[in-house]
């Protein structure tokens, strides 16, 4: 039986874990969970309406999509995880007709879109009722993720199936060997997902990562809204979403702060930053500013492209990182395939992605 080290407990690490064969692999997952991404995160399921010119990436994020229904059922997910809870996109008329058409021509390649509908004001409002009446597009395959909750069920199920987690932020001596404080444990192989501490894990043997930490911050506001998970979710015009969850829960966010590094202080700024650009959109702004909230604070990981990358760098470091704030869509899956290599050793993701060698030198 291989030993194997998973460095990083985040979207990507428990996914494998979990989809990691018990009958071959002893596994260690190292989980230093300070900053992470995915526990601060949660958002819209929905990728298929990207402007996005990288095509890769594209078909990697609705490869990502259509693996949940997967997912959900190999990891019963229940609704306060995962909900297909319907997009509405908010733009102007004359926006909304190109994502219209952009709807119809990606659904060919990507059912998983569902239904696409124009609404009028009084019908996004009617389905949305925190939202002025404004058009919308409504697209019914899109769901809602709650990555906190998410890595919470895996971190169980991992547990229940053998995994060990040690709660510790380490060190590679080597590309086998993982260090910290007076220990040095040797593994047959080690996977990098540590989003983006993968820059200093590998500085030590000679490497150089195209990443960098962004912070990232969600307004989590506790309403009176008994029926809120009943709602869609909301791409508003802007960097705000609105994502509602069940008991009143409404999430407004996120940022994307290139130069915070690792501060994940709260910020005032972040605040006026999300409220005042869904001001706009929201029918009744001061009810919803005025209920009590909190923050959620993470870090992210992006590339120069901001494409993801994920692969084996030699015989005993696979890594995977820059995910950006797709995380959610495109995370699971990466897990999944990384999972499916070390099980079967059948590995083609050219579809998905450049070579590492843009990424790592």
């Amino acid at each position: 039986m291989k030993k194997i080290a998973i460095i990083g407990g985040g979207i990507i690490g428990l996914t494998l874990a979990n989809y990691l064969d018990p009958q071959k692999f002893q596994v260690t997952l190292f989980d230093e969970p300070t900053g992470q991404a995915t526990s601060a995160s949660a958002g819209i399921i929905s990728p298929w309406l990207s402007k996005r010119r990288n095509q890769q990436w594209y078909q990697l994020a609705k490869d990502g999509a259509a693996f949940f229904p997967k997912l959900i059922q190999d990891f019963q997910l229940d609704h306060t995880i995962y909900q297909q809870s319907g997009t509405l996109i908010l733009r102007s008329e004359e926006q909304l007709t190109e994502l219209f058409a952009l709807a119809e021509e990606r659904k060919k390649n990507a059912p998983e879109i569902g239904t696409i509908e124009l609404l009028s004001g009084e019908q996004t409002q009617q389905a949305l009722p925190l939202l002025k009446p404004l058009p919308a597009l409504k697209i019914s395959g899109g769901g809602r993720l709650d990555g906190k909750a998410y890595l919470k069920r895996l971190r169980q199920l991992a547990m229940g199936k053998g995994v060990e987690i040690i709660p510790q932020r380490v060190q590679l001596a080597n590309a086998q060997t993982v260090s910290y404080g007076e220990n040095k444990i040797v593994f047959d192989q080690i996977i990098l997902t540590a989003g983006p501490h993968l820059k200093e894990l590998l500085a030590p043997l000679g490497y150089h990562v195209d990443i960098r930490p962004q912070k990232g911050q969600l307004l989590v506001f506790q309403t009176a809204r008994k029926d809120s998970g009943k709602f869609p979710v909301a791409m508003l015009d802007g960097e705000a979403d609105l994502i509602p969850f069940l008991a009143g829960k409404i999430l407004l966010g996120a940022t994307h702060e290139n130069d915070a590094g690792w501060d994940l202080r709260e910020t005032s700024a972040a605040f006026q930053q999300l409220t005042n650009g869904a001001k706009k959109f929201l029918a009744e702004p001061a009810q919803l500013l005025a209920t009590p909230f909190h923050y959620r604070v993470g870090t992210r990981a992006y590339t120069s492209d901001f494409a993801p990358f994920f692969g084996q760098l030699t015989e005993q470091l696979l890594v995977a990182s820059g995910l950006g704030s797709s995380g959610l869509t495109t995370g699971p899956y990466i897990g999944y395939l990384l999972a499916q290599a070390l099980n079967t050793g059948k590995t083609d993701w050219s579809a998905y992605q450049k070579e590492l060698s843009n990424y790592i030198h």
